[in-house]
């Protein structure tokens, strides 16, 4: 049998065009990537046992796996499959906090808890992840009572895209929400990938 060599990223399909983007940018040969879809948000008790799934499946093949997911609203569970595989994640109970760093996080929330948080990503899938999801294209009226506690849209921005603030903003005029822009980058993603990976350059990963 081969000796295991390289990373594997178990990631939430949301990251999935970040990881790319930041694998190219780096270069990193070491990095393999198996993405979960982004739909299982909406079934978060799913999370954990399709997160096992792919550690079992992988666990002979790679040096080492690393999870790119908080806790995403597991409450627990995915922590506790990562504990028994011993295997980190990323940091905090969702992506917008990793993304925009615990600190400004914190400072978001405590400003306005009633805060709908957009990312690059739900940007571009807002209408068929949001408004598709929660019925609305049918059934407009319900927003209100979806949103009835949220005062705020804070677009949190991974890249600089031309008419994405314009959109964003146009997504929080829709529903009644002010309006705040933040250009994150790829936030602690970035910086804990660098880290992860830097120390086994330049191995490449299992075919």
């Amino acid at each position: 049998m081969d000796t295991p060599r390289g990373t594997l990223l178990i990631a939430c399909g949301a990251l999935g065009r970040e990881i790319a983007a930041l694998r190219r940018a780096n270069g990193w040969q070491s990095l393999a990537v198996h993405c979960l879809p982004a739909q299982l948000h909406n079934r978060p008790e799913h999370i954990a046992p399709a997160v096992r799934e792919v550690i079992e499946a992988n666990r002979d093949r790679y040096a080492q796996m690393f999870v790119v997911y908080a806790d995403c609203g597991t409450r627990g569970a995915l922590d506790a499959v990562l504990k028994e595989a011993g295997i980190e994640r990323l940091p905090g109970a969702h992506c917008y906090e990793f993304l925009a760093t615990p600190r400004v996080f914190a400072e978001l929330s405590e400003a306005e808890p009633g805060t709908f948080y957009l990312t690059d990503f739900l940007l571009r899938h807002f209408e068929r992840l949001v408004v598709g999801t929660l019925g609305l294209d049918r059934h407009p009226e319900l927003a209100q009572e979806y949103f009835r506690n949220y005062r705020k849209l804070v677009y949190l921005a991974q890249l600089e895209t031309p008419g994405a603030i314009e959109q964003a903003r146009e997504i929080a005029a829709r529903f009644g929400f002010a309006f705040e822009y933040r250009f994150t980058g790829y936030g602690q993603l970035g910086t804990r990938l660098k880290a992860l990976v830097a120390p086994e350059e330049p191995a490449a990963w299992p075919a």
